[in-house]
């Protein structure tokens, strides 16, 4: 099965930057759609995804000119660049792939992704 691990969570303050990282185990990141999301208490909300190669991403509203999501499939990571940090992107971000052929679809629902990782804290204090 496909391991997934997220990195680059950290305590910050509002306005600060932040990279965060999504790898995959099994140098199979070509075939996979991905997605960001996060978590904060009494909320699930997606973040941000990306087509296999990079050919189409998709921002939530909240995150639209802030965050940058991208990847370099030969070290089989995903990134979610965040500037402009505010405390209300506090919250779990986690990543995930999904096996797809359709090499300019993203995805935006938690339900259709298979593979997961633990996630990764980021609190913003203002």
């Amino acid at each position: 099965q496909e391991q997934v691990v997220e990195s680059g969570g950290g305590s910050v303050q509002a306005g600060d930057s932040l990279r965060l990282s999504c790898t995959t185990s099994k140098n199979r990141l070509t075939e996979y759609a991905v997605g960001w999301f996060r978590q904060a208490p009494g909320e699930r909300e997606f973040v941000a995804a990306i087509s296999r190669y990079g050919k189409d991403t998709s921002y939530a509203d909240s995150v639209q000119g802030r965050f940058t999501i991208s990847r370099d499939d030969a070290k089989n990571t995903v990134y979610l660049q965040m500037t402009s940090l505010k405390p209300e992107d506090t919250a779990v971000y986690r990543c995930a792939a999904k096996v797809t052929q359709y090499v300019t679809w993203y995805y935006r629902h938690r339900e259709e992704y298979e593979y997961w990782g633990q996630g990764t804290q980021v609190t913003v204090s203002s």
